[in-house]
């Protein structure tokens, strides 16, 4: 009887070697095809953070409250305090807050948000608590405010009297109106320049600016 040919057991070895590089390499294909796949989505991510963030800065804007007797608009230099109205019935007014605060090397964006208000007492308290939260931030009081995204630094320019200038200068008040520099400048003014220096890091580097114009001006855009 003929003995029936098979492999040597060089052969196997050689086959499993040439199999065993191929899965090596068929494994550091699939890896570095997750890695881009988590960093692509990582990166879309976070432009969907800063959208939302740039959404929420013109939502808070866009609502500023006319009650009078209360101040909607407080700019220090430092917070950006704005009263706004709520967003359905029975949401009374809201004090919300934002400020930029250094951590680390770099710095976050931040926005605080009181409950909803339904007496000028409750208002003077979390208008008070905005402007100690971007100071001294409390416990309780950063458990209301939201990270939204890294920032190197972060700049206002406010558009009053027909045209752009820094909100604490005196140029800031309009031309011709009764009242004095501080009140003016407590005012809603016409438009709101947002100028955000983001990291060299981030997904959007550079510096990125964004315009908002008050919906009741009249006569077009500032």
């Amino acid at each position: 009887m003929r003995r029936s040919p098979g492999f040597t057991l060089v052969e196997v070895l050689v086959a499993l070697a040439v199999m065993a590089l191929l899965a090596l390499l068929s494994w550091r294909g699939l890896d570095t095809m997750l890695r881009t796949q988590s960093g692509l989505q990582q990166r879309a991510d976070q432009i969907r953070t800063l959208q939302a963030g740039l959404a929420q800065w013109q939502t808070d804007l866009s609502r500023l409250s006319g009650v009078a007797g209360l101040r909607s608009w407080d700019w220090d230099g430092k917070v950006l305090r704005l009263t706004r109205e709520g967003t359905g019935m029975g949401d009374g007014l809201r004090v919300v807050a934002w400020t930029w605060r250094q951590q680390g090397r770099s710095g976050h964006w931040l926005r605080w948000q009181s409950p909803a208000l339904s007496t000028q007492a409750a208002w003077q308290d979390a208008w008070y608590k905005a402007q100690l939260w971007s100071q001294v931030p409390t416990e309780a009081l950063r458990a209301a405010e939201v990270s939204l995204y890294p920032l190197a630094q972060w700049q206002l320019l406010v558009h009053r009297g027909g045209s752009w200038t820094n909100p604490l200068s005196s140029d800031a008040t309009t031309p011709g109106t009764s009242g004095s520099a501080q009140a003016q400048a407590g005012r809603p003014p016409d438009g709101v320049r947002l100028v955000l220096d983001l990291p060299a890091d981030s997904p959007v580097a550079g510096r990125l600016s964004l315009d908002w114009v008050r919906p009741s001006l009249s006569g077009g855009p500032p």
